[in-house]
């Protein structure tokens, strides 16, 4: 068992199972299950860690009650119900005779609004969306593109802009230099950048698209810029955001994870992180593939690695503008790893422990990146290797923000579930809800 401050997190041993965990907190074991929603209830891992969390106030569902009726009942909100119970489905209809809870001990243990955004592909199903809405303050579909003459290249992402309505979120507009190849072009970049003219078309067309879609802003996402474009692009963005905020509008750019002003390097060189955060409203700095497709097997965000950039972020940038990026994700290495040749494949955590389920595997945790990984041997007889995030390492993430007084966080991405995230930040901010 380790504690987190006020919050605890279990760390399943030998011969555990759900039931026998459950009578060690007191709780019943399908609760443990709906605050973690496993995968694999009747087969836990060991090594795998679980989310306790002790209700302060229930309520059992009477005949004709909703959740509607029920939040008003205790002068909260519905969404926090929903924050509260994932089971719920985000349904108002509530079968008579549930238990659902109102409040958690301890809750909002850090005492912090934050603000929380996350990226989603606009063809996610819509479900899903809605799994994840109620954490959320704004939700941003990747990407739109631009063509040469200025014109914008859309999203069709209806589906994303009316669930984040209906539940109090704000959806924004994403903005990128994308090819179709799934490339980021710094030729289109400089070729935009270099022509004040079709920057003003651009501009002009953004704020049509915003209009016409019911954006509250935009999120600017231009990456690999040589260093001769920093200035041009630190300018670009504060012209955008000039022109947005006068409409009311936000904008957000998003920054590549620098721990230096001369960090060397393609990724880094065209962001100045000190004119890019005075050019815009918040900053998304991110601070994750240290781990990646084509590197060695690591974290993807070592807490340290993640400090070090949040420490350079801050002495650039006003606290209060920085969005601190999370990754919910991890990845799969077939060892041994050779050097341009292992590509890791991408999985979510709840693969993750599903996977270490399959094989058997046991799960460790790595103390200095704060990261939990595990080893396996598939079926050929090839090894494996895995790092990925959970209730431990996503604790250690999300308690930056206060650390740092940072506005909130970004996740990258909503493609692959990650529920023992939402509840973790659930229990231990408050998300703030932008009218």
């Amino acid at each position: 068992m380790k504690g987190c401050e006020k919050m605890i997190i279990h760390v399943v041993k030998p011969n555990e199972t759900l039931f026998s965990i459950s009578s060690v907190y007191g709780l019943s074991p399908s609760f443990i299950q709906n605050i973690n929603q496993l995968p694999n209830p009747e087969s836990l891992v060991v090594g795998q860690a679980l989310l306790i969390l002790y209700p302060k106030i229930t309520h059992t569902v009477m005949q004709g009650e909703t959740l509607n009726s029920i939040a008003q009942l205790y002068s909260v909100s519905t969404i926090s119900l929903i924050r509260n119970n994932p089971q719920l489905k985000n349904t108002n209809y509530i079968a008579p005779g549930k238990l659902i809870v109102i409040a958690y001990e301890n809750q909002n243990e850090l005492d912090r609004d934050v603000i929380i955004n996350a990226y989603t592909y606009a063809n996610l199903g819509e479900s899903y969306v809605k799994s994840v809405m109620p954490y959320l303050t704004y939700v941003t579909s990747f990407t739109y593109g631009i063509n040469k003459d200025g014109s914008l290249i859309p999203v069709d992402d209806a589906i994303v802009i009316e669930t984040a309505r209906a539940y109090g979120v704000l959806p924004l507009m994403h903005l990128s230099t994308l090819t179709e190849e799934g490339v980021f072009s710094n030729a289109l970049a400089g070729f935009i950048l270099n022509d004040t003219q079709l920057q003003q078309k651009i501009i002009e067309n953004i704020l049509a698209e915003i209009k016409e879609k019911g954006y509250a802003g935009l999120d600017i996402d231009f990456e690999f810029l040589p260093a001769e474009n920093s200035a041009d692009y630190a300018v670009f963005v504060g012209n955008i955001t000039k022109a947005l905020n006068n409409e009311g509008y936000i904008v957000i750019v998003a920054l590549a994870p620098k721990t230096s002003a001369q960090q060397k390097g393609l990724l880094y060189e065209g962001h100045d992180y000190l004119a890019l955060g005075s050019a815009a409203n918040y900053a998304f700095v991110m601070t994750y593939e240290w781990g990646y497709t084509y590197g060695p097997p690591m974290a993807v965000a070592p807490i340290q690695s993640v400090e070090n950039v949040l420490k350079y972020a801050i002495s650039e940038i006003p606290p209060y503008k920085i969005l601190m990026g999370i990754p919910s994700y991890g990845y799969n290495w077939t060892l041994p790893y050779i050097q341009g040749e292992t590509k890791a494949i991408s999985i979510s955590n709840i693969t993750a422990i599903e996977t270490a389920v399959k094989y058997g595997a046991e799960i460790f945790f790595d103390e200095f990146s704060q990261t939990p990984y595990f080893y396996y041997t598939d079926e050929n007889g090839l090894v494996h290797e895995v790092w990925f995030e959970d209730v431990r390492s996503i604790y250690a993430k999300l308690s930056l923000i206060k650390k740092y007084d940072l506005a909130g966080g970004g996740y990258w991405n909503l493609e692959r579930p990650f529920p023992q995230n939402w509840m973790t930040l659930n229990q231990i901010y408050n998300i703030a809800q932008i009218k």
